[in-house]
């Protein structure tokens, strides 16, 4: 009988403490479902919050982990129509995604439209979507507008720059680190400004006047304070991470004598209200872009599941470009 490897954990915690690997026998398909073989996989932010504990969304315990992956059809049950062997499918973020092979039933499968790598499909479903919504579903902007975001150098913040700029819009981007600006810029970055060397004070200098109306945050601390004192008159800061973990100090000045407004979003939470079809637009307009080579999110490396270990490290380790789990 063919096996699964797993990745799973039945306690929270740091990854590297309850990540644990096993083997178990793969049953063939029941009558509505699609045996398949996973071919990629993310390792996110959020799936460390997963194995913490401290997510927004939990699975019942044990889990397996991970949130994103694409596959590959490889047996297909005995009532499931519209499907074929080979045909590549999103596998379902409540199953996850760090084992080998699964069985899901065949009416939550995605397809992935032909065309898209197999990695970039694995990196479609979740950061690319924020970052469409972040700058298309919540405030008006307009061609020559700018938007400030910080970590800019994660995969968010690499597709807020590349769908801006696909959009007309500028991007203001700070990073931590200095080696990071001219592969920003390479991506379509109009200005990156390192975090800490006081750039808030003279934002108006690398936007020519212009002023900035929206500030995308996931970092927190000191670096959103730095964001809301840039923000123009009436502007909006939204929050919709905390790489940091530091608290943001109520900013009671600026919220009354500036009138700024700070939102929070999460995808997740946004695609539970706007239903199938809102969601399946925004997707749509990803694959499209995927396809038209305007959007790519960059891949620091691949390792097969057996080296966990060494993923997660390379995951949590200062980097730019996405950590790949495959099977093999």
């Amino acid at each position: 009988m063919p096996e699964s490897y797993q990745l799973f954990h039945s306690s929270y915690g740091q990854a590297a403490e309850v990540l644990q690997a096993r083997s178990v026998p793969l049953k063939a398909p029941a009558t509505d479902e699609l045996q398949v073989r996973m071919l990629a996989a993310a390792i996110h932010p959020s799936d460390f919050g997963m194995l913490a504990g401290s997510y927004g969304q939990l699975r019942a315990l044990p889990a397996v982990a991970g949130r994103e992956g694409v596959g590959v059809i490889e047996a297909l049950g005995s009532e499931v129509d519209g499907w074929q062997v080979g045909q590549r499918v999103r596998i379902p973020d409540t199953i996850g995604c760090w084992q080998s092979r699964l069985a899901f039933p065949a009416a939550n499968a995605e397809r992935i439209p032909e065309g898209i790598r197999s990695e970039q499909a694995a990196l479609a479903f979740i950061n690319p979507p924020t970052a469409y919504c972040l700058l298309k579903k919540i405030l008006p902007l307009k061609a020559g507008d700018w938007v400030l975001q910080n970590a800019s150098n994660s995969a968010v913040g690499i597709a807020v720059i590349q769908l801006a700029k696909a959009f007309g819009f500028k991007t203001l981007n700070t990073v931590r680190r200095p080696e990071l600006i001219a592969p920003l810029k390479a991506l379509g970055a109009d200005q990156v400004v390192l975090e800490g060397s006081d750039w808030h004070q003279t934002a108006a200098d690398y936007t020519q006047g212009a002023p900035i109306r929206l500030a995308l945050n996931s970092v927190g601390g000191s670096s959103a304070i730095d964001q809301i004192k840039a923000l123009a008159e009436g502007g909006t800061q939204i929050t919709f991470g905390a790489m940091t973990g530091e608290a943001v100090r109520f900013p009671t000045r600026y919220l009354i004598f500036k009138h700024i407004q700070l939102q929070g979003f999460w995808w997740d939470s946004w695609r539970r209200e706007q239903g199938s079809a809102a969601v399946d637009s925004v997707m749509q307009a990803i694959f499209q872009r995927i396809q038209s080579g305007q959007l790519k999110t960059p891949i620091a490396q691949t390792y097969a599941l057996a080296k966990y270990k060494a993923a997660l490290a390379h995951a949590q380790a200062p980097r730019m470009g996405k950590v790949l789990f495959s099977a093999q």
